[in-house]
């Protein structure tokens, strides 16, 4: 019997240059990807004249705000190139786990922002954000908590790895 899972296909110039699966049940993998060496996931939902580019790690954070997926932790050099030449500021938005603070990390050291909003206790992720204050809601809590200062970002997200460890 094939497992229960949602097939997602990744887009570029719109047209079809791989796909994500993520199965619905508990058993691993999770998520099985065809995808291509820095390859950034959204490009093709960007309307042409938005100010933003805002880059989160997973696909079903994207889709739930039309932003940019780097599909993991992490950023490539050549998702940087591709992020960089969409010509918009530039705002990460890490998943609110250990994990996700690498993501903060490497948008400090290319001098993007970081948002890191301050959510009720269980909401993980952009996506979850969505589902708690709807897609308006979830998008000015991003704006909101927009930070450009290295110092600050390095404060907010000691308070966060502090939440993970109590």
């Amino acid at each position: 019997m094939p497992r229960p899972g949602i097939v997602i296909p990744f887009t570029h110039d719109n047209q079809v240059v791989g796909h994500t699966t993520r199965f619905l049940d508990d058993r691993t993998p999770k998520y099985i990807q065809d995808i291509q060496h820095g390859y950034v996931f959204g490009t093709d939902l960007q309307g042409a004249d938005w100010q933003y580019a805002i880059v989160m790690e997973g696909v079903f954070d994207a889709l739930s705000i039309n932003g940019l997926a780097v599909l993991h932790a992490e950023i490539n050099d050549a998702q940087v190139r591709l992020i960089r030449s969409l010509g918009r500021e530039i705002i990460v938005v890490p998943d609110q786990d250990e994990a996700g603070m690498k993501l903060v990390d490497r948008a400090v050291e290319l001098g993007w922002a970081v948002s890191m909003p301050v959510w009720p206790e269980g909401i993980k992720d952009v996506n979850d954000a969505v589902i708690k204050f709807g897609k308006l809601g979830a998008l000015i809590t991003i704006m909101q908590a927009k930070e450009t200062s290295r110092i600050k970002i390095e404060l907010r997200k000691k308070q966060l790895i502090k939440g993970f460890k109590s």
